[in-house]
């Protein structure tokens, strides 16, 4: 049985929080200003404003990136205790990790505990060719 990396997998509520080694990022992390819709077509995407998108989407690609480039396995839920970002925003960023553009990382998945539960749980591992990631501060 898997153990929770929040709460210890007793159900009591989380007394400490966990934080990611961002210490050990990758050197060449670029983290200077950048804008999320830079070289997406704004067309391809329903709802986009960067009025008011830009800053929300870039801060979550950050906060994602931060925890996860430890490489150690996470759950949506553990990643949305962490950074307070919604699971379906996680999910989104971290299939951004994935594109060129923000350095062809691999996203691995696997399933925590019997697969017929359907809990699954992430890591990210960096991409070392990569030039750099431009993701905002």
């Amino acid at each position: 049985m898997s153990v929770c990396k929040c709460c210890g997998g007793t159900g009591e509520e989380p007394v400490e929080q966990p934080t990611s080694s961002w210490d050990t990022a990758p050197a060449r992390l670029n983290t200077t200003p950048a804008h999320f819709n830079g070289g997406i077509d704004p067309q391809g995407i329903r709802n986009y404003d960067p009025k008011y998108d830009d800053v929300r989407l870039t801060g979550q690609l950050l906060r994602v990136t931060k925890l996860m480039v430890d490489a150690e396995w996470r759950t949506l839920a553990e990643v949305e205790y962490i950074t307070g970002d919604p699971p379906a925003s996680i999910s989104a960023q971290l299939r951004h990790l994935r594109k060129p553009r923000f350095g062809s990382h691999v996203v691995e998945k696997r399933s925590r505990g019997e697969r017929i539960h359907g809990l699954w749980e992430y890591r990210l591992i960096w991409n070392q060719e990569a030039d750099y990631v431009d993701l905002p501060v």
